[in-house]
């Protein structure tokens, strides 16, 4: 299984001219439909006056992957989709990008409207730039004392985050590791107790 993904770094906000009219693009990190369609919101209210807000958004992962996009009264298929496209063709997820027209008096035509949109969309995600994610899962490990910093030392080498520890008559510690990494980890942990950790996946 791929357990990378990437998201943008920053909120962008990057502004072009054509032929008089102003495409204002501005980007968005958001994981969740609720939190797009909030922030949308908050867009729609700021550019009450313009012509046109043009969006498109893509949350959550993978299968549970939702998306949408509109052309926000414009020609159909010359803005909403073009977003979208620049989006996907960025390889990001978990994110807002809206266009905002203000118009200026001349007509584009519908590869102009594209043109436009899409160059404003690519303009604000490049200033937004590419962060790179993994998918985590969560693992409880109960181990004797004596093996604490065999195991720390392994879960350093895999690339495993110590949470948190408790240390009582056992050594209990709240690990997170990628999503491909976490049978390795298992695994290891298991051989170094020689079956006497206790393991438990969140």
């Amino acid at each position: 299984m791929d357990d990378r993904y990437f998201t943008i770094e920053k909120p962008a906000v990057a502004e072009t001219k054509v032929k008089g009219s102003r495409f204002i693009a501005v980007t968005h990190l958001v994981n969740t439909v609720d939190e797009a369609l909030a922030e949308l919101e908050k867009i729609r209210k700021r550019e009450y006056a313009a012509t046109h807000n043009c969006y498109a958004w893509r949350a959550g992962l993978a299968k549970e992957a939702q998306f949408k996009y509109s052309d926000d009264g414009e020609p159909s298929g010359t803005a909403g989709r073009p977003i979208y496209d620049v989006i996907t063709g960025g390889g990001v997820d978990n994110i807002l990008l809206v266009v905002t027209r203000y118009f200026g008096g001349t007509k584009l035509g519908t590869g102009g409207l594209v043109r436009a949109y899409s160059g404003a969309a690519k303009l604000a995600l490049e200033q937004s730039s590419k962060k790179e994610n993994f998918i985590t899962d969560q693992m409880i490990v109960e181990i004797e004392f004596p093996l604490y910093d065999q195991i720390v030392r392994l879960i350093h080498r895999i690339g495993a985050i110590q949470n948190k520890a408790d240390f009582s008559d056992h050594v209990r510690l709240d690990l997170e590791i990628r999503n491909s990494l976490y049978d390795r980890l298992e695994t290891e942990i298991i051989e170094l107790s020689q079956g006497r950790a206790k393991i438990e996946k969140q």
